[in-house]
């Protein structure tokens, strides 16, 4: 399926009348359709759940997983920060054509996997409607510092320099430089490894200390849970984070059912 803005999606709808809009991200490497298992699981707990292909991958790219993680782990800052951007402005779009197709209302709830998650925290710094997400090993941090290969953990990853392109989607959307944006308190939910040091858990620690500091209120709906004893990688097998994931949904959906959101 294609939204009518031109983003690849896959849906899967919950059985009866939906509570709500839900957009999964996938991790870097990934098709719309690997979150089909996430789909299913969001759609079990009455939500219409849509997953979407990033910039340059899946149906929108050209390259295969090898060619475009050479490219842009070979200068990371020029190549990723814009699939980083394009696809977090791609987020409305698509919030914007499923609660019109579904004939759904806000707020909506975003989760996403490593790069998945990275996008739906810049989304909800942006769009209003976003009331929740769920970042899977993932970072408000875009200059990931002490980033290490995914693979070889031993290997630090250089960060490459942003060409002028790429420098504008960070200005203007990086987390952790826009602050205000998240003042209104969306709650951000963040799952890390213990191990993790491709995408290092330092990240959404001074992110949650630098907002606490600017807006407390803010600040105390930013979380970290740790998954003890797991590496990046281990967040690939579904089966390792989503327990803790579906817990903190059905708490917000206890909340928002309490009138408490």
């Amino acid at each position: 399926m294609i939204s009518p803005d031109g983003v690849p999606i896959v849906c899967s709808q919950p059985q009866g009348v939906a509570r709500g809009l839900f957009l999964h991200l996938p991790a870097f490497g990934q098709k719309k359709e690997d979150t089909r298992p996430v789909l299913d699981h969001l759609a079990e707990k009455g939500f219409t759940a849509i997953g979407m292909d990033t910039w340059q991958q899946g149906e929108r790219g050209r390259e295969s997983r090898d060619q475009l993680t050479t490219r842009v782990f070979g200068n990371f800052r020029r190549n990723m920060w814009p699939i980083l951007g394009q696809t977090t402005l791609d987020v409305s779009r698509v919030i914007d054509w499923g609660l019109a197709e579904f004939n759904l209302t806000a707020p909506v709830f975003v989760s996403g996997l490593s790069l998945g998650g990275d996008i739906a925290v810049a989304a909800a710094g942006l769009d209003s409607r976003i009331s929740f997400v769920v970042a899977v090993g993932s970072t408000p941090d875009w200059k990931r510092p002490g980033m290490h290969d995914v693979v070889d953990a031993a290997k630090l990853l250089a960060s490459g320099e942003a060409d002028l392109y790429a420098q504008f989607f960070y200005d203007q959307l990086n987390p952790l430089t826009h602050l205000d944006r998240y003042a209104r308190g969306p709650w951000l939910n963040f799952i890390s490894c213990e191990f993790d040091n491709h995408i290092p858990l330092d990240g959404v620690t001074r992110f949650k200390a630098a907002l606490s500091d600017a807006y407390p209120l803010a600040g105390e709906r930013i979380s970290l849970k740790m998954l003890r004893g797991r590496r990046h990688m281990d967040l690939l097998d579904l089966d390792v984070w989503w327990p803790t994931a579906s817990a903190l949904i059905d708490r917000a959906n206890s909340l928002a059912s309490s009138g408490n959101s």
